[in-house]
């Protein structure tokens, strides 16, 4: 004998819906709200001492601000007219032109030479910065004063802006593209060996572990244990890096470091806006291309986020 069918009016069972969603408070009754708050009364009262922290925690920060305005001597007035001037300077900029043949190729022998700048640089940045990063982890130099002491060089390289190393090689090696990649390497050989050194502190102890098990040593470890492990790390930020030394590149250009930079400098001081335009529109491509392709190839070394 059969079972009697389910009546299509009864309900389903609790078990067949484990993961219906909870209403939110907003959806509560208010005879429901009431009993909640009768019951909780320290999550519904509201927290006078957070908001008054909150509230004086968002006046400093105002106040702050507006004594760092006041103290730079900031001329709202000239604030202003520099913003009218500055939609002269973009009617005057249109439409955008470069000029002759013979220019164009120039602008692309300097866009040219910003791409080899920012390139070189960053390849010579990783290069150092690789063992660097090793060394700064504390999961593979556990000696403290080496440690601090790889650390403590790392943070003075980077400490320094691009900008400033470029005027400090141009002094040492002379004018040209030269004293750029220096730049860029100095200053990313600092940032890098800092992110690298993060990204080994964060490997999973357990592939090394394995790597000591089966009788390897610790340079055996930290070859096939760490390394694997950070290795799609350290190219995504490589890739991350080269795509925003190529705008370094091109503000370095403008103190002599060579590439499109001096080209935009001196069209800016000749009053060439047509031709600023166009400058400012091929870097805006470049950077654009570079960037499509440096998330394309990211994504094929370390997969696309989840969504």
């Amino acid at each position: 004998m059969s079972a009697p069918a389910p009546s299509p009016t009864a309900s389903p069972p609790a078990a067949a819906v484990p993961d219906a969603p909870r209403r939110s408070l907003r959806e509560t009754s208010p005879a429901r709200r009431a009993d909640l708050a009768s019951r909780h009364p320290a999550v519904f009262r509201a927290d006078l001492g957070r908001r008054a922290a909150t509230i004086g925690i968002a006046a400093t920060l105002l106040g702050v601000y507006v004594f760092g305005l006041a103290t730079l001597d900031i001329s709202w007035g000239a604030v202003l007219g520099g913003i009218g001037r500055l939609g002269e300077f973009a009617v005057l900029m249109l439409p955008p032109s470069f000029g002759t043949v013979t220019k164009l190729t120039f602008y692309l022998s300097g866009l040219a030479a910003t791409l080899a700048i920012a390139f070189l640089g960053t390849l010579l940045a990783a290069l150092l910065a690789l063992p660097f990063g090793f060394l700064a982890a504390r999961n593979v130099i556990p000696n403290i004063f080496a440690h601090f002491a790889v650390r403590r060089t790392l943070d003075t390289l980077r400490a320094v802006d691009t900008l400033i190393w470029a005027l400090i090689w141009i002094n040492v090696v002379g004018l040209g593209p030269f004293a750029g990649i220096l730049a860029i390497m100095t200053s990313d050989f600092g940032a890098l060996g800092k992110l690298f050194s993060e990204a080994v502190e964060a490997t999973d102890a357990k592939a090394v572990e394995g790597v000591v098990a089966s009788g390897g040593g610790h340079v055996q470890s930290v070859r096939f244990g760490l390394f694997p492990q950070v290795l799609p790390v350290f190219l995504s930020q490589v890739l991350y890096f080269f795509e925003s030394n190529t705008r370094s590149a091109t503000i370095i250009g403008i103190v002599g470091a060579g590439g499109i930079g001096a080209s935009l400098y001196e069209e800016i001081l000749v009053n060439e806006w047509p031709h600023v335009a166009f400058l400012v529109l091929m870097i805006l491509v470049t950077v654009a291309v570079i960037d499509q392709i440096s998330a394309r190839l990211r994504i094929a070394i370390i997969g696309a986020r989840p969504a």
